[in-house]
């Protein structure tokens, strides 16, 4: 019997670390926003809306997000959320939108936007503010505004 092909993924050599190629601190940062109504120009206003905010309230630019992961709950389909940052000129960030679970939970509310943002900052984790807006602040009402 031959052994199984290796799965191992490359890593960095120890030479490629140090002062001529650092590496930036890297932090997930989460945030929710929820509509009034399934609409184009609703999907736009809050998802941009929630951007900006978790950026303002994280003293982080557009040039700090590496990748953002959207989802949105099954009643809304008018417009993906990534269009909110392509409309707002940020076009060179990796981004995904998904359906969030269906779970049959208080955490499932109506007309959803969520997001993880991929962020370089010099924050430490309970430094970050994450940003809960509109029915979506009972998602996490244990965090500060």
């Amino acid at each position: 019997m031959s052994d199984p092909p290796s799965t191992a993924l490359p890593r960095r050599e120890a030479a490629d670390e140090g002062p001529s190629s650092p590496r930036p601190p890297i932090a997930g940062l989460r945030g929710a926003t929820t509509l009034v109504a399934d609409t184009r120009e609703q999907i736009l206003e809050r998802t941009a809306e929630l951007l900006a905010a978790m950026l303002e309230r994280n003293g982080l630019t557009s040039d700090d997000v590496i990748s953002l992961v959207f989802t949105a709950t099954d009643d809304l389909r008018s417009e993906f959320p990534a269009a909110a940052v392509r409309a707002a000129g940020v076009s060179d960030v990796p981004m995904l939108c998904t359906r969030e679970l269906a779970m049959e939970s208080e955490s499932n509310i109506p007309r959803c936007v969520r997001v993880l943002a991929h962020v370089h900052t010099d924050r430490a984790r309970d430094e970050l503010r994450h940003v809960y807006l509109y029915e979506a602040r009972q998602l996490r009402s244990d965090l500060p505004e």
